[in-house]
């Protein structure tokens, strides 16, 4: 096991350094196939489509594969999307799927996401790999946090037939709006490598609209999916919380913490949801979910009349750029820091994006749907309710449960790690003073959720407030969901200061999302003067993710906003630190 992590270091080490041995470490014969057939039929390739390359014998797995490990190559070394390529591991699964197959002959059958070559965020375990979580903590020789096992969506993937490349850059713990990791260096937006590609799964939006695997998923406890999607000109799913299962993921803050998938198309993303959501013992929270959730699959929802006489509201507090402070505010805080949390978390919303959006929502209406503006759509007392549903004292539990299921052999817990290691883990994800960017909330008590006398004042009923209001407002004005940016701003240029300081990312109003779990998708909405690409967001009742990401195709099938990047081989930032 550890051999094998080593060795995967060696290999990021090589393909990240942007050196001559990059270009060469990859095998370049595929089979016969021209570069220019292979580079015309797999770019912007969709599961769809690879499954008729597949049926039709034009290419193996392999070949898939390797175009994918060469592409990644070439380019990784500017964009640093990808952590961690696993050559060994994805060629070993790709030559076991062509032998099957030739073995099978006209008999046999592919699984929903056969040969389909994807990635996964650094914070997912895969069987074998160190789960970094974006922190060097974790990379320390022969401390390493080597996957016992998989994530339960990744053996769901895994049984689907999808090839795992490798994983994605995160920021440390994925705490932050930009993409910089203690582990790997910072990775860059894929359409201007000097711009940020948004946090915490900005690894992943890079590797996806960067075409250096078909689909990926990413991890959101505040909008660290819908965010960097946006930036990227990608779909971004946040199911229902609930709908999948977050079981093997290092948790940042698991009362809030999600995971969905993140692709070119709304096709793919429904596919990939398909086989990754359903019920988990190791999520307490999926449990009933089958009963509460539309009936699949989510495919048969898309159909491109699905906006016709669909009503959306804009939230207004959105508009009015009042945020929502990361985990809440804590019952113990003073009316005073309580008020001054709450200023802190404003983002005001940009000129050139408020421009950006109202030109996307003309896609809705072209779509056959109604968008209303009404101050009473979820107006700044909203956003003052959802701030009042509290997490933060129960961090600590999700980091002990993660490690004692999915920590290597030496270590299952905080205090092993520690003892193990000879050093503290971060407050970040096991509690205490919240050290947040320019944050200095006081110390918070750490206990368990489902034995704590406070977690219904804490948690359960503001949320529970605030989800009544949301609902309210959609059935007052006959609404059937929301529609807004996803972001507050343009992604920022990384090389400048922004605001006096060092741009800490592209930032949202989006984590009430988190605090109620409903779902929520973003998909491309066009693209800034600059060429940067904007991304529209949609939301909807609890357990309506298909209608939902029926919206989302149609808008998609009738605006086709998407245009993909145009890679560098060299660049500003040569090794995008």
């Amino acid at each position: 096991m550890k051999m094998r992590a080593s060795f995967l270091l060696v290999v990021l080490t090589v393909l990240g350094s942007g050196s001559s041995e990059a270009q060469t470490a990859p095998p370049s014969a595929i089979n016969g196939a021209s570069q220019e057939a292979m580079n015309r039929d797999l770019m912007e390739v969709t599961i769809p489509q690879l499954e008729e390359l597949y049926r039709s014998h034009k290419y193996t797995v392999t070949d898939v594969v390797r175009w994918y490990i060469t592409r990644i190559a070439k380019y990784n070394g500017i964009y640093r999307a990808v952590q961690n390529l696993d050559v060994y591991g994805a060629l070993a699964t790709a030559a076991r799927e062509d032998r099957e197959a030739a073995e099978g002959g006209s008999s046999f059958s592919r699984g929903p996401m056969w040969g389909v070559p994807i990635v996964l965020k650094a914070n997912t375990s895969v069987k074998g790999l160190v789960t970094t979580d974006g922190w060097q903590g974790y990379l320390i020789p022969g401390h390493e946090l080597v996957a016992p096992k998989d994530a339960t969506i990744v053996a769901k993937l895994r049984a689907a037939g999808a090839v795992i490349l490798g994983q994605t850059n995160m920021p440390d713990f994925a705490a932050s709006d930009t993409n910089r990791s203690t582990a790997y260096g910072r990775t860059g937006n894929a359409y201007d490598v000097r711009f940020s590609p948004g946090g915490s799964s900005g690894g992943t939006v890079t590797a996806i609209t960067s075409n250096f695997a078909v689909l990926g998923n990413g991890t959101d406890t505040g909008n660290s999916i819908r965010m960097p999607a946006a930036t990227s000109s990608v779909v971004g799913v946040f199911p229902t919380r609930g709908l999948v299962s977050i079981g093997g993921i290092a948790p940042l803050d698991w009362l809030l913490d999600n995971t969905g998938p993140i692709t070119r198309t709304v096709t793919d993303a429904v596919i990939a949801l398909d086989v990754m959501a359903g019920e988990d013992p190791m999520d307490p929270r999926t449990q009933g979910s089958a009963a509460k959730a539309q009936p699949g699959p989510y495919t048969k929802y898309l159909r491109a009349d699905a906006l016709k006489g669909k009503r959306f509201g804009v939230p207004a507090f959105i508009l009015q750029g009042a945020g929502v402070p990361f985990q809440g505010v804590p019952p113990t805080e003073s009316a005073s820091q309580a008020s001054a949390d709450i200023a802190a978390a404003r983002v005001p919303l940009r000129p050139e994006t408020s421009d950006a959006f109202l030109k996307a929502i003309e896609g809705l209406r072209a779509a056959g749907a109604t968008v209303i503006f009404d101050d009473s759509i979820l107006p700044i007392s909203f956003a003052e309710t959802v701030a009042h549903v509290s997490t933060m004292s129960y961090v600590r539990a999700g980091t002990e449960k993660f490690l004692a299921e999915y920590g290597p052999a030496q270590y299952h817990s905080v205090e092993e790690y520690e003892k193990a290691v000879g050093s503290l883990l971060p407050h970040t994800i096991i509690g205490g003073v919240d050290g947040a960017a320019g944050n200095d909330r006081h110390y918070v008590v750490q206990t368990g959720f489902e034995n704590d006398p406070q977690a219904e004042a804490n948690v359960l009923i503001p949320r529970r407030k605030a989800l009544d209001a949301y609902n309210e407002a959609l059935e007052r004005l006959h609404l059937d969901g929301l529609v807004y940016p996803a972001a507050q701003m343009p992604p920022p240029d990384e090389t400048m200061p922004q605001n006096g300081r060092i741009s800490d990312g592209p930032h949202s109003d989006t984590s009430w999302v988190n605090m109620i779990g409903v779902p929520a998708v973003v998909v491309p909405g066009g693209f800034y003067a600059d060429g940067l690409p904007f991304g529209l967001e949609l939301s909807a009742r609890p357990w309506r993710d298909g209608d939902l990401l029926g919206w989302a195709y149609a808008y998609e099938q009738i605006t086709h906003h998407r245009r993909p990047p145009v890679l560098v081989e060299q660049g500003l930032l040569p090794n995008a630190r």
